[in-house]
């Protein structure tokens, strides 16, 4: 019997349906190529939805997505939506609910695509950052007191959880083990200044490091410092593993070292349920329907839906067609200077499967 998969398809906001197209596009090619098929179903939760209805997404909804097997994103973000409504409403509420307990965020640089340190290429940026995704400062634990007063009080409560860090550790450390020879995994936190939240990390890494992963050299990094070493010497790194919001702070450094948020692309995972995969990039209003936005970081997000799939073989698939695209055929990852539409890049891609 043919492998099938059910896809749930949120193209969200500005050019969020564009980039979830051309996605869709390679994934339909790859499946023929591979022997299964992908089922999508679309649902119209964004922007335009909120401002027509007041809705975001309500419970019942978000439980009718666990019966998917994935779920693709392109974009949340309206400019007539307020700031946090839609972050807050759709997209943590998503995370949260659905316990996407971890975010995964490739950092590969591609042939063809421009990092702006110098003297760096594809060899010397390939890492992947696991960060943090349900707890830390993004559980909304705190509040403000006399607010508009010259006594105001505003707290945000950093929530760490032995349950949730240790479960975080131990996906870094089993995919450390899967990705290479190099096994090594780094620990990026503040364990200097934040003595309480942080020291729980430390010795969750080094507890569990010791007991069940010998074989994994651990190594620790400040998040200042990290952010220092990705610019100077990005070859260091194989595996990162980060609390919520300092992974949210390095990926956007992170995704810059890899040219751009054009190309960067990244995971909400729950290994034991229902995934959620989208490009890095925002909506970016102003580019909506002209076609001149770049799909290949929508186009990696598919590539990863395959990986937790555990289609590996398409997976691996897709990303040597996006190598072949962006080193041979595309002149930029910038909107309007790929030297071909939306369209034509994801048509580049399918045709580069059939040589990949």
């Amino acid at each position: 019997m043919a492998r099938q998969y059910r896809i749930a398809v949120i193209g969200g906001d500005g050019t969020g349906p564009e980039v979830v197209a051309e996605a869709l596009k390679v994934l339909q090619a790859v499946s023929r190529l591979e022997g299964f098929t992908c089922e999508t179903a679309p649902f119209d939760y964004g922007g335009a939805r909120y401002l027509e209805t007041g809705k975001i997404i309500s419970d019942e909804e978000v439980a009718a997505l666990r019966a998917f097997d994935a779920i693709l994103l392109g974009a949340v973000g309206h400019p007539d939506v307020p700031p946090g409504v839609l972050e807050k409403g759709l997209l943590l509420k998503l995370r949260f609910q659905l316990d996407q307990y971890i975010n995964l965020r490739p950092v590969k640089l591609y042939p063809g695509v421009e990092t702006p340190l110098a003297g760096r290429g594809p060899d010397d940026i390939d890492y992947v950052i696991i960060r943090e995704n349900t707890e830390g400062l993004y559980t909304g634990m705190g509040g403000v007191a006399y607010k508009g007063t010259d006594n105001e009080v505003a707290t945000q409560i950093m929530c760490n959880t032995r349950r949730g860090v240790e479960r975080c550790i131990r996906y870094a450390f089993d995919f450390c083990r899967k990705r290479n020879d190099k096994k090594l995994l780094t620990l990026v936190a503040k364990t200097n200044v934040l003595t309480y939240a942080h020291d729980l990390w430390w010795r969750a890494f080094n507890e569990v490091g010791e007991a069940d992963y010998p074989d994994i050299k651990r190594d620790y990094n400040h998040v200042d410092a990290c952010c220092m070493w990705q610019v100077k010497n990005p070859d260091y790194y194989d595996t990162i593993v980060v609390c919520n919001m300092f992974g949210d702070i390095i990926t956007d450094l992170a995704a810059m070292i890899q040219g751009g948020m054009g190309v960067a692309a990244g995971g909400n995972i729950n290994p034991e349920g229902v995934s959620m995969f989208e490009p890095i990039g925002g909506s970016a209003p102003k580019y909506t329907g002209q076609g001149v936005i770049n799909p290949i970081a929508c186009i990696g997000a598919a590539k990863m839906l395959l990986d937790e799939l555990g289609e590996t073989k398409a997976a691996d698939r897709v990303e040597k067609a996006i190598m072949s695209v962006t080193g041979t055929r595309m002149k930029s990852m910038s909107a309007g200077k790929m030297g071909h539409s939306t369209s034509e890049v994801g048509d580049l891609v399918c045709e580069a499967l059939g040589t990949a």
